[in-house]
């Protein structure tokens, strides 16, 4: 039997450990400012739609709607893209010839008169989209009584 002396057993070497608690507190600060910045920018326009009692159930599609967005100002809006009021129906059948699976939402400010909107509203129809609404906010009956 072959006995070594205490001096020649290796002792392990020490090995370093990460402390994984400070990546983690970044990255749940990251992923709380994505989670409150990322909504904000959703909405680049700044609209106040005008509230409705009894309003439809939402639906989801398979294909996002086209919005086409009415300011304040009367200035119109598809998706990103500001729009003459001269070129709607042709911009609107581009749209429609391009991807003609895809509904519209029409969203006016509450301040826009109900003649316009009427008016843009009939143009939407004409166009051929395989579906038109408009965008409202529910409220309470209540709120509509005031």
């Amino acid at each position: 039997m072959s006995w070594l002396p205490p001096s020649s057993v290796k002792k392990p070497k020490p090995r370093p450990v990460m402390n994984v608690t400070p990546l983690v507190d970044v990255v749940l600060v990251l992923l709380i400012i994505f989670m409150v910045v990322i909504p904000a920018m959703d909405d680049s326009l700044n609209i106040v739609v005008p509230g409705l009692v009894n309003v439809d159930e939402k639906k989801e599609d398979k294909e996002k709607p086209f919005v086409l967005s009415v300011t304040e100002s009367g200035e119109l809006h598809l998706e990103e893209d500001i729009i003459e009021t001269k070129d709607l129906e042709k911009t609107l059948k581009d749209a429609t010839r391009r991807e003609p699976a895809r509904k519209l939402v029409l969203r006016g400010d509450k301040s826009v008169p109900y003649g316009l909107m009427r008016q843009i509203y009939r143009s939407v129809q004409g166009v051929g989209f395989p579906g038109v609404s408009l965008r409202v906010s529910p409220r309470k009956a209540e709120e509509a009584q005031n």
